[in-house]
């Protein structure tokens, strides 16, 4: 368990822990994007947090993957990308948030915050110069809320999802210097 305050913690998530996963985000994803989804999220959550896919990604070299831990319950997770470039960026020493997902009952609570600074602090120590991540652009509040916290606008895609709505299949790459 990882302390990043008095009352959150992360705790890495295992392979034996898939179901506790999968649980969770079948509360938490459909709250903030069910609206995104011609089935309401569904294919995502089940495709992204099958048992299959979380083995996966825990495999998944230079990965580190956890629960989100606030006042001893389980409301979100939290995956981090080490050494994975951003465009335009080859030169420095990169890190991707990937995912950090929190139970809407949270917000307001400083959470992401706290988690964003931990990162910047672990990314520092090992030296890394920059920290990326993707947000989706009918989340305007997700882009307030990293542009607070100093990250830039770098480049957008477009998600090719068969079942999201097109209208929100924007993504933009935001980052932020550390160094």
């Amino acid at each position: 368990m990882i302390n990043i305050s008095e009352n959150i913690q992360l705790k890495e998530i295992l392979s034996t822990d898939s179901k506790v996963l999968f649980k969770i985000m079948e509360d938490v994803y459909p709250a903030a994007y069910s609206h995104f989804w011609k089935d309401a999220g569904n294919w995502y959550v089940n495709t992204q947090y099958s048992k299959e896919n979380i083995i996966k990604e825990l495999l998944e070299e230079n990965a580190k993957y956890y629960f989100v831990v606030f006042k001893n319950e389980i409301i979100g997770n939290f995956r981090i990308l080490w050494d994975k470039k951003l465009s335009g960026f080859s030169d420095k020493k990169c890190v991707k948030l990937h995912r950090v997902y929190l139970h809407s009952k949270t917000q307001g609570n400083g959470i992401g915050k706290e988690l964003i600074s931990w990162l910047e602090k672990e990314a520092l120590k090992k030296q890394y110069e920059l920290i990326w991540l993707d947000a989706m652009d009918e989340q305007p509040q997700a882009f307030e809320f990293y542009k607070k916290l100093g990250f830039k606008y770098h480049s957008h895609c477009f998600l090719d999802f068969e079942l999201l709505h097109d209208k929100v299949r924007k993504m933009s790459q935001l980052y932020k210097k550390l160094i």
